[in-house]
């Protein structure tokens, strides 16, 4: 198979719509070629992290300083010369990076640091890209069309993207992202075309799913049952709304790479069984019972030990408005715990809401902390001295551990909130 090229990608590549868009059309050519497909699609939403300037990438390129067209052109495009970044096609949407402006020093990140961070941020915002610094873009007014080609970045958010909105996407990385931000065009393979979106194995759950904790537990086992394939769901599993839909997709995305799944008569295409499976039959099943349930739980909490808890993570994936106004109702006024901190994650967009509400204010009166743009896995950033986590997000207690070199417990926002007021973590399966 062969890979045709329409006359504007021909031009493109040719150097007439400019030195960059030439640039970004021969590295989307190479990413075609390899995948061996024939022809590309166009595509209307982006989102990526264009021109992210990190201290490791300002180390990497010193010699040209923190230039956004010198990180953009060599990083991004691959580029063998630096050349100037025009404002970008169609809408395009920058997602999270590594330091909160407002909380910096909370985080332990150096004044240089975030003047690099914020020089991205700026090269960006001046070439028409938003900026959401979020991994939850549909919280936040990126919400796609169904059967919009999009290209997204983000494991979490492409598999909401694809399951819930119907949006097509893979999940692509910076340079691809990048380089249709130039282009609006992405190679013509996997979600984006019907055949690759049917189910492939089968999962009853056969026992009520309600809560985030549920729903974290079961996207992990679904991950876990299926790998990188697509599973449709039936049986004890109500009606997810926009947060539950979020934990699940997340914990499948974290625990198998999951980037697209079917709910039976919830999500847009699986009306029924058979429309969920199109053509085919089911792989292998699987069944979600109460016995399932327990192992998944034990699993999560496997790395947990000490009952001491130092430091409470939420929001993974980024907190939307009704979970931080949660922790403040289970908080209730109280101080937290003086051997422990609290971190809420969520996007600048929710935070501002949160501040209209008084809700920011009362996390902080408590002594916690509302943190935007990161969270600890991307970040790498833990209250010094932390041995001990507590966490509400099966995505978040499946990399925090391995990455930060600490113990961490799984449980419900309550569980968490509890261990912030005591320092102490007592959550059980009920």
């Amino acid at each position: 198979m062969s890979l045709k090229l329409r006359d504007d990608e021909k031009a493109m590549l040719a150097g007439d719509y400019g030195p960059a868009r030439q640039k970004a059309m021969a590295l989307l050519v190479r990413y075609a070629e390899a995948l061996g497909v024939e022809r590309f699609v166009d595509t209307t939403n982006v989102a990526g992290v264009p021109g992210s300037i990190t201290p490791f990438l300002h180390q990497y390129y010193g010699a040209y300083g923190s230039d956004y067209n010198t990180i953009f052109s060599l990083f991004d495009l691959d580029a063998d010369e630096v050349v100037e970044v025009p404002r970008v096609s169609g809408h395009s949407c920058m997602l999270q990076g590594g330091i909160d402006p407002e909380n910096f020093e909370v985080l332990g990140k150096t004044a240089e640091a975030l003047a690099l961070d914020q020089a991205g941020e700026q090269g960006a915002a001046a070439r028409d890209i938003e900026v959401l610094r979020t991994c939850t873009p549909y919280l936040v007014g990126n919400v796609p069309g169904r059967g919009e080609h999009c290209a997204w970045m983000e494991s979490s958010a492409v598999v909401y993207c694809n399951s819930v909105l119907a949006g097509r996407t893979n999940t692509e990385g910076r340079e691809s992202t990048s380089a249709a931000m130039l282009t609006g065009k992405i190679p013509d393979f996997g979600f984006h075309r019907d055949e690759y979106r049917f189910g492939t194995h089968l999962i009853k759950v056969e026992t009520p799913v309600e809560t985030i904790l549920d729903w974290g537990m079961l996207g992990y086992f679904t991950g876990q049952c299926v790998g990188e394939k697509i599973p449709v769901l039936t049986g004890s599993i109500g009606k997810p709304q926009v947060i539950l839909h979020k934990h699940f997709g997340a914990a499948a995305a974290s625990s198998g790479g999951v980037e697209m799944y079917h709910m039976v008569g919830l999500t847009p295409e699986a009306a029924t069984e058979e429309m969920a499976f199109g053509p085919g039959r089911p792989k292998e099943v699987f069944v979600y019972d109460a016995a399932a349930r327990q192992r998944i739980y034990d699993d999560l909490n496997a790395n947990g030990r000490s009952r001491d808890v130092d430091f409470v993570m939420l929001g993974c994936p980024h907190a939307a408005l009704e979970q931080i106004e949660e922790a403040c109702r289970l908080l209730d006024g109280r101080r937290l715990s003086e051997n422990t901190q609290l971190w809420i994650f969520t996007s600048r967009v929710v935070r501002a809401q949160a501040q209209a509400k008084g809700y920011a204010q009362r996390i902080i009166a408590a002594g916690g902390h509302i943190i935007t743009d990161t969270c600890s896995a991307i970040g790498q950033a833990i209250p010094p001295g932390t041995k001990v986590a507590a966490l509400d997000s099966a995505k978040q207690v499946h990399y925090l551990p391995a990455i930060m070199n600490i113990e961490a417990w799984f449980g419900s926002t309550a569980d968490c909130i509890n261990a912030a007021l005591t320092g102490r973590w007592q959550g059980e399966l009920v």
